[in-house]
């Protein structure tokens, strides 16, 4: 039985009277769309409610399903304990999921539960519901550091695993909007706020869900977004299905945009596989540029290839341009996946006979063994994007008014303790913050002193 409906919901503490004490009334268009929304959640009497919500646990690389029979919750961190939870999962369904992710070696299931409390991204959507719709178990998800494709393709697992169990399910996207779109706001403004508001918001409309792939993670960040993955496993949950949209309200009033809407199924559809669709045109694109990529990036990705296609390290190739073989040089390896950093490794200084040698080993270590990040499989290969810097030698400096973000990285020091970062970095746009990351990546506290090293590098793309 295919999902019966899906809605896209706010969860402000606010708007629960309890916790607003008269204050909610200002947000009252969201609470009359709210109350449509529960009224219909009703009318369909699922078996089953399944909440993703940002505020669940939340892991860089992996997807926590709330595991037990059960979870309590309360708004006591909000001044009001008296409005409270006590829910009980729907443990078949959720196993089948769990179930389907292991199969696929997808990053997802119960492992790492730190709090079984119910957070408010789960509790202010039951708020509505329960006032109108007692039954029905709930499963909850919480979202990842990953990417969108991943977030996506949990919702096409979610979908699979709801047809097998032949469940009543409606699936609730719990997410506020943008929380920079109001200077009187408690976050300020940013004008990516607005701008991510009324995108989504258009999307929504049309159920264009294919669009979502197309908000720019940094975009995302300085927009303030709250609820955009959750939105996303949503629309992977209607993969292949033709969806009837409507948009219900949307208000910026709190300078926290709040958005609703709601999504049923007309019918298959095979134009709407958005996510494969998605995957074959980073595909295309990275596979373009490689074509046109140097010698440098083109000996990087045939290294890392042959480690984990092969496990063997590859051999220094005798065609290679004798600058490559003859000088000797630090190099970094740096691999992007969906624009996401997927592994970054490499030598200050060399440390082989030759720069070629140093990217050969590099890449190996930037592909499975960077402590950050799982080591990369076999299927990811054809979307990874790579780029080869080759550092020049470091030159000592006095103090940061001799640094350039854009021009030089940075190397700090304290005692045996060091920390790099390359220059030109997305999000990296002032001294103090490079400077500060590599502090960080050094584990050097902010009080201690330094020496500061800077050093230009080539960047092969």
């Amino acid at each position: 039985m295919p999902i019966l409906a899906s809605f896209m919901v706010p969860h402000p503490p606010l708007i629960i009277p309890a916790v607003g004490q008269g204050g909610e009334k200002s947000v009252q268009e969201t609470i009359d769309s709210y109350e449509k929304v529960a009224d219909e959640i009703a009318e369909l009497r699922p078996e089953t409610i399944i909440i993703t919500s940002p505020h669940s646990i939340m892991y860089s690389d992996y997807f926590h399903i709330s595991p037990g029979k059960g979870a309590k919750g309360n708004f006591s961190r909000f001044r009001a304990p008296e409005v409270s939870f006590d829910e009980v999962y729907d443990k078949e369904l959720r196993d089948r999921i769990c179930a389907l992710a292991k199969t696929e070696n997808f990053p997802a299931g119960t492992l790492g539960e730190k709090d079984p409390i119910l957070d408010h991204g789960t509790m202010v959507p039951l708020w509505f519901i329960r006032n109108k719709y007692k039954d029905g178990k709930i499963i909850r998800i919480g979202l990842s550091g990953l990417g969108l494709p991943e977030h996506y393709h949990l919702g096409e697992i979610i979908q699979m695993a709801v047809n097998d169990c032949n469940r009543r399910v409606v699936f609730v996207a719990s997410g506020d909007l943008s929380h920079k779109l109001q200077a009187h706001g408690p976050y300020g403004f940013a004008s990516e706020g607005p701008v991510y508001d009324e995108r989504i918001m258009d999307v929504a409309k049309r159920a264009a869900f294919q669009e979502m792939f197309d908000f720019d993670e940094d975009f995302c960040e300085r927009a303030a977004e709250c609820g955009h993955r959750s939105f996303v496993i949503m629309a992977g949950a209607w993969d292949g299905i033709n969806v009837k949209s409507r948009v219900y309200s949307h208000q910026d009033i709190t300078g926290v945009g709040y958005g609703i809407a709601s999504f049923y199924p007309t019918g298959p559809d095979d134009s709407r596989h958005f996510r494969e669709k998605y995957m074959n045109m980073i595909k295309d694109e990275l596979s373009k540029k490689a074509e046109h990529s140097d010698e440098y990036v083109r000996l990087a990705r045939a290294s890392l290839e042959s480690y984990i296609l092969n496990h063997r390290k590859l051999e220094l190739p005798n065609d290679l341009p004798a600058e490559m073989l003859e000088k000797r040089a630090g190099a970094f390896v740096s691999i992007h996946k969906d624009g996401r950093l997927r592994g970054c490794i490499g030598t200050i200084l060399p440390t082989t006979s030759s720069v070629a040698e140093e990217i050969i080993r590099n890449a190996i270590s930037a592909s499975t063994r960077d402590p950050r990040f799982n080591p990369i499989t076999p299927d990811e290969l054809p979307y990874l994007d790579i780029n080869v810097d080759v550092l020049g030698d470091p030159e000592d400096i006095s103090g940061p008014e001799e640094l350039d973000v854009k021009r030089y990285g940075v190397i700090v020091s304290c005692g045996n303790r060091r920390g790099l970062l390359l220059p030109d970095l997305d999000g990296v746009d002032t001294v103090e913050q490079q400077i500060s990351i590599a502090r960080q990546k050094g584990g050097i506290d902010i009080d201690e002193p330094v020496k500061l090293q800077r050093f230009e590098v080539v960047r092969h793309i």
